[in-house]
């Protein structure tokens, strides 16, 4: 079998114009040359900001090469003496791994004979419902098992928890071995993981300093469960290294597509479309939207912008899944409010082709599908929705992957990363915290008691008390 043809990935933004959908809706020229001195600096500041602060993900395609062949060497060991390999970690750490997982594994990976696996099961424990951990020690033989426990902070209570269960366990049915199995991926030198690590002698990879998690799936956060499954984690890279190419040193919006898309989705935000929408068109890229909707809502939405002012900003990521929301979701998106982009993904030679039968020769309107494909089924589908859009006028884009490889994904990764990094700098927000998220974050250590958050929990206990007559 010939290799593949590495193909980049395209973006079709004509349905966002006013050439195309009106201009009561649509984003016109002059929007775009509006915006362009702005657009040009976001890209001016990405390049300047490489390496930097929390931009360490922008070099992980060029500065991995010795940590890359470690991890080809760990995943094929643990391939090799283990039936199953499972991830421990939440938010980042779980909804990458498992999006490759899904994009580039057999959609039944698991209910395969290993066999025609040829990889470990994979299972990615990503919250902390009773119901969930039991379910998962129902299926997996411990003695057969490798957890990966991913946390950068080594503090992380979900996934420190779900470390406390398996350890004891893996110590009462293993012994003096146990530690064989769990790898942890940590920082270097900060947190409790990675003390653990050291006590333990855990095998360990190490998340930079300067990649935060929601940008961490071409990291060893990442890498190592592909490399795991059989997945050409240097081709991931490749395609990462492609689209940051186009990207670098170009702050032209017509020739730098994730720039384009960063300039189209403020010129929108700014229009009052305050929610983006991502639908794939394959089943394998149905996690892919999961792990965006963490990327786009944590980085864009920020209470204040850089100069201290309350901005309120970003866009609400919904998730969704053609065709299947083609009967659900899309009547709201051609009828409903006008606050909406969506992004659509389409495939154009997907990895398997399905014929429809014939039969049903006596109901025509059941025997138009005979002869033709699932796959031209679901292009069809696809293009439809996007004439639904265009004709009710709705901001929707559709970016196109020759097929579904390790280097189109990887492509994928790197351009929704670099869009989201332009479009912070053109709203003025810092792109890599997330106050929100620390709030809850303490607010939890204060219920457990944990020291050191003592004012939090009296903070808590002086919220106003529930009024019973609204819990009915």
């Amino acid at each position: 079998m010939k290799p593949e043809i590495k193909k980049p990935i395209r973006v079709d933004f004509n349905n966002m114009t006013a050439d195309f959908i009106g201009g009561k809706e649509g984003i016109s020229t002059r929007d775009l040359n509006k915006v362009k001195p702005l657009a040009a600096a976001a890209a001016k500041a990405y390049d300047e900001g490489r390496g930097k602060g929390m931009m360490g993900w922008t070099e992980l395609p060029y500065n991995q090469e010795e940590t890359v062949a470690e991890i080809i060497k760990t995943a094929a060991d643990v391939s090799k003496n283990f039936e199953n390999f499972v991830v421990l970690g939440i938010g980042g750490s779980a909804l990458g791994p498992f999006a490759v997982f899904n994009a580039l594994c057999h959609l039944r990976h698991n209910d395969l004979p290993k066999k025609k696996r040829n990889a470990p099961r994979f299972f990615v424990e990503d919250n902390v419902d009773p119901e969930r951990m039991t379910a998962l020690l129902d299926v997996i033989d411990v003695k057969k098992t490798v957890f990966n426990v991913i946390t950068k902070s080594g503090s992380t209570s979900e996934t420190m928890s779900q470390y406390l269960i398996i350890s004891d366990i893996l110590k009462k049915k293993i012994g003096a071995e146990w530690n064989k199995h769990i790898i942890a991926t940590t920082d270097t030198k900060n947190g409790n993981l990675i003390k653990l690590a050291r006590a333990n002698g855990f095998k360990t990879f190490y998340i930079p300093a300067s990649v935060g998690g929601r940008f961490s799936e071409l990291c060893p956060v990442g890498l190592l469960p592909a490399a795991v499954l059989g997945i050409d984690i240097r081709e991931m890279l490749d395609g990462a290294k492609y689209i940051d190419g186009v990207c670098a040193d170009n702050g032209d919006i017509f020739s730098n597509a994730a720039l384009m898309s960063a300039a189209m989705q403020y010129i929108a935000i700014k229009k009052g479309k305050n929610i983006s929408v991502m639908m794939p068109y394959a089943d394998g890229l149905k996690y892919m939207a999961d792990w965006y909707c963490q990327l786009w809502g944590e980085s864009l939405g920020k209470e204040s912008d850089l100069n201290g002012e309350k901005v309120h900003t970003g866009q609400t990521p919904v998730k969704a899944l053609g065709v299947t929301d083609q009967h659900s979701q899309v009547q709201l998106y051609t009828e409903g409010p006008f606050d909406k982009v969506v992004t659509i993904i389409a495939v154009e030679k997907f990895r398997k082709t399905v014929k429809i039968a014939k039969g049903c020769e006596e109901y025509p309107n059941v025997n138009f599908l005979c002869g033709h494909t699932l796959n031209e089924l679901i292009t069809n589908e696809r293009i439809a929705t996007e004439y639904a859009l265009f004709r009710a006028q709705r901001l929707n884009h559709t970016i196109i992957l020759p097929s579904v490889n390790a280097y189109t994904v990887g492509q994928l990764i790197m351009f929704f990363q670099i869009e989201t990094a332009y479009l912070g700098a053109m709203l003025n927000i810092d792109t890599f915290n997330q106050p929100g998220v620390e709030e809850g974050k303490n607010a939890a250590y204060a219920l457990f008691g944990r020291a050191g958050y003592e004012a939090k929990k009296e903070e808590i206990k002086s919220a106003p008390k529930k009024k019973k007559k609204f819990i009915i």
